[in-house]
């Protein structure tokens, strides 16, 4: 193909249940002009012979293998081989829209924009069943005109997206520019790229229509293990800060950060099944609330008055 408008980036990890659903709806994209990067993250069931065997059928698709290493290191991988002009990085157990793809690529060119974000919906597995994530764009903090950038954003700049990347198209040129990459960690793993791109970004659409579903209830789901790998979301939650500090911003977002990382700590708090439960509230409390800037803020500060006082909660209980 002569001109690649959209490179999708596919980490692939053990989904053989799911996997063809995701590639038949990517594959009858009505944007053509697309390549499909597929990274096998050393799956050990058919999903590599699967992958293989759609990529003899469709010459947009490239199939590329490595030792498991995680989606981080897969998405790494990939855009190192993509040649489209926008990226779009999703996940293997998911399913779209089949003018995902296009929507999102006119929108982006409509606007010359670096980043473009789409509603999306969850689909429970085992019930068949759809239900809203009316959060994941919350179009009342978004100005109604586009493009737009974080300074036009009413309400805390990490709270209007969600912090994962299959919901939104960027612009490759910006990714290289601003040295986007996905942290190799096992989860959390695409908050850094996400959030950086929302700060940095000058020009941003959104979509208002659901047009990807994300899987939910899949029993081999990795947000089901996220005991395995408690810790990454401090570890992507720093990683964040210290790139708005390298890019002098991080006084004016200091707020909004705050915020953020006492919401996001108290979901992985409330969401983690014991033992780690325990481990990880002590964790926060003994450190990472504090080198998170959370400590010694009054109530006034926080946005979320309940968090808040989950918080003071969690500070008078014993350890």
């Amino acid at each position: 193909m002569a001109s690649k408008k959209v490179s999708v980036i596919l980490p692939v990890y053990n989904v053989e249940n799911y996997l063809r659903k995701c590639l038949d709806t990517i594959t009858g994209q009505t944007l053509r002009e697309i390549e499909i990067i597929c990274v096998d993250d050393g799956s050990t069931d058919s999903s590599a012979q699967i992958l293989d065997e759609y990529a003899k059928k469709d010459r947009r698709i490239k199939v590329f293998h490595q030792k498991n290493a995680g989606a981080g290191a897969a998405r790494n991988l990939g855009m190192q081989y993509a040649g489209g002009k926008y990226l779009s990085f999703l996940d293997s157990d998911d399913f779209f829209e089949t003018d995902m793809l296009e929507k999102a690529y006119c929108q982006a060119e409509q606007y010359q924009a670096e980043l473009v974000v789409f509603r999306s919906d969850q689909y429970l597995t085992e019930k068949e069943e759809f239900q809203p994530m009316l959060w994941t764009l919350r179009m009342r903090e978004v100005p109604p005109y586009a493009p737009f950038n974080h300074r036009q954003m009413t309400d805390n700049i990490f709270k209007v997206f969600v912090g994962w990347a299959w919901d939104k198209l960027f612009l490759k040129s910006f990714v290289e520019e601003k040295n986007l990459a996905f942290q190799e960690q096992r989860t959390s793993n695409d908050l850094l790229f996400v959030f950086s791109a929302v700060v940095l970004a000058k020009r941003i659409a959104v979509i208002d229509d659901i047009l990807a579903h994300q899987r939910r209830d899949a029993k081999d789901s990795l947000s089901k293990t996220r005991e395995k790998s408690w810790g990454c979301f401090y570890d992507a939650l720093t990683a964040l800060k210290k790139r708005l500090k390298n890019e002098g911003i991080y006084e004016e977002v200091e707020r909004d950060y705050i915020n953020y990382a006492l919401h996001f700590s108290l979901w992985n708090l409330n969401t983690l099944a014991e033992p780690t439960k325990t481990l990880l509230k002590e964790k926060l409390l003994k450190e990472w609330f504090r080198e998170l800037g959370i400590t010694g803020r009054n109530e006034n500060y926080f946005y979320i008055k309940s968090e808040y006082q989950q918080y003071i909660q969690l500070t008078n209980e014993k350890i």
